[in-house]
């Protein structure tokens, strides 16, 4: 299938909807892409393979989208395996091809395979162009997005951007499904910790003129789509909110902090906020972590366990950690039959995080909410209103 913007590119990526965990941590109910791209010119150019879970197909693909020529190249824009699994097998098929990468590439690819390629490597900088004949690859670095030797490029006659990690979705490639939901957990998941350098490749990008995006999971991005996507980065990779609003995170062993969870999502809609509840017992973790970035409030909901905080939470806030959550407006609420000790342990993993706003009052249940309890609970809501 020929790209609509471009027939001299053609994608030759493969969907992969067997597979249950991305990065053997992330779920993909819809399964994920591994788009890969040909460029069909005087000289032929493959855009980084796919995962070696559909090596045999992609080589398939790529088969009927030649048409019985060669390729001269193939650009490696990043080497994790889920793009680079294949780059042995399409190098053994094709002995002529040169494989082009940056300083940081080829040590990877190395070690990955145990073969240094010899004698068949273009190693490229900042800048550098790879002439096709009417298209041409200029390659932009943009490492630690989201590992160090990840490169982009830009097809000037077509005006497309190859942006590896960048701008991807879990699910298929079909443009008409929706982008934002996937696109926020693909992103604040395994991009995020990266802003900075996000935003870096995002001021090189504002001085091309880019028509279209070709990213390395989910559907190429042009027209509405593509400003949509330019837009989101801009928010996520500034770790500015979306929206004014509030995740109720909670977690709960019996019920009751769930009740008290679900009341106080209750009162903050009564005080004109958004609000929504998630049970980090049950719901994807990684959905959870996106919705934390998405509002611009928190507020966690926690039973007490063995001294310290129900792991469900323990995790949840390891994760926001680890990700680089900072600069919101944070609640708490913790629940103990006897002896509370969920709001110290939840306070000690948030003291690691930048720009929290941590509400009064903390709000400690003992068992079933009471009407004290609902009186904190309305407080903070309102506290948490005026923050907002």
């Amino acid at each position: 299938m020929r790209s609509q913007f471009d027939p001299a590119i053609v994608p030759v990526g493969c969907f992969d909807g067997e597979l249950d965990l991305f990065e053997s941590q992330y779920a993909v109910p819809g399964g994920v892409s591994y788009n890969s791209y040909l460029i069909l010119d005087e000289k032929t150019a493959v855009l980084d393979t796919v995962d070696p879970r559909k090596t045999q197909q992609w080589l398939a693909n790529l088969d009927t989208a030649l048409a019985g020529r060669a390729p001269d190249y193939l650009a490696i824009h990043h080497m994790e395996p889920d793009h680079a699994g294949s780059i042995a097998a399409l190098a053994d098929k094709f002995p002529g091809m040169v494989l082009v990468g940056n300083a940081k590439t080829f040590p990877m690819l190395a070690a990955f395979t145990g073969r240094s390629f010899e004698g068949r490597t273009l190693t490229v900088k900042e800048g550098d162009v790879l002439e096709l004949g009417a298209h041409k690859l200029t390659f932009l670095m943009a490492p630690m997005v989201h590992w160090p030797e990840v490169m982009v490029s830009y097809e000037s006659a077509s005006k497309t951007l190859f942006s590896a990690d960048g701008f991807g979705r879990f699910g298929d490639t079909d443009p008409d499904s929706p982008w934002v939901d996937e696109a926020r957990r693909y992103y604040i998941n395994i991009v995020g910790k990266y802003g900075v350098q996000v935003q870096a490749l995002l001021k090189k990008a504002a001085a091309l003129d880019i028509q279209a995006v070709c990213p390395l999971h989910g559907p190429i991005l042009s027209g509405d789509a593509l400003g949509l996507a330019l837009e989101k980065y801009g928010v996520w990779s500034s770790y500015a909110p979306e929206e004014k609003g509030v995740l109720v995170a909670y977690a709960s062993i019996h019920g009751n902090t769930a009740r008290a969870a679900l009341e106080l999502a209750d009162m903050l809609r009564a005080q004109g906020l958004a609000a929504e509840a998630m049970d980090l017992t049950r719901r994807d973790w990684a959905e959870a972590v996106a919705g934390a970035f998405r509002y611009s409030g928190l507020v966690l909901a926690a039973a007490s366990y063995d001294a310290g905080v129900f792991p469900p939470m323990a995790q949840f806030l390891a994760r926001l950690k680890s990700k680089g959550f900072k600069d919101r407006t944070v609640g708490l609420l913790e629940n103990g039959s006897w002896g509370p000790t969920a709001l110290r342990a939840m306070l000690c993993e948030l003291e690691g995080m930048k720009g929290l706003t941590i509400l009064e009052p903390k709000i400690s249940v003992k068992s079933a909410v009471g009407d004290a309890d609902r009186a904190k609970m309305e407080e903070l809501a309102r506290a948490m209103a005026q923050a907002l």
